[in-house]
């Protein structure tokens, strides 16, 4: 498999939409609104573009992770959520290589460090 990882952009949100849905269809913890969630924070303050990364094996974009700004106390962080992966392709280190790219990337930006929100 061919995996690559870029920024996401506006031309993808429908599909990430998707995508998000198929991911989490299934989550034992879920409330069938990771999708909106993403929605929502696209046009928050919070939202870093830099930071809202696609996952494409092959060409197919098969994955998606978001972090947003966090304050904690006097700091500003990084929020991980939601991160999602197409069931066909979970398992296979495409979540960990989102993870890791981002936090690559954060680095660069200055961030110390992001918090996971969710479940287990």
């Amino acid at each position: 498999m061919n995996l690559t990882i870029r920024q996401e952009q506006p031309c993808d949100w429908e599909n990430t939409s998707v995508l998000i849905q198929t991911a989490f269809a299934h989550a034992e913890h879920r409330d069938g609104n990771e999708h909106i969630l993403v929605q929502l924070l696209r046009t928050d303050s919070a939202f870093i573009p830099e930071l809202s990364l696609i996952a494409e094996a092959d060409g197919t974009a098969v994955g998606h992770i978001l972090f947003t700004k966090l304050t904690i106390g006097t700091q500003t962080q990084l929020a991980l959520a939601p991160l999602s992966v197409l069931p066909d392709y979970q398992r296979q280190g495409i979540g960990s290589a989102l993870v890791l790219e981002g936090h690559r990337i954060a680095k660069k930006m200055g961030y110390g460090y992001s918090v996971v929100l969710g479940s287990d």
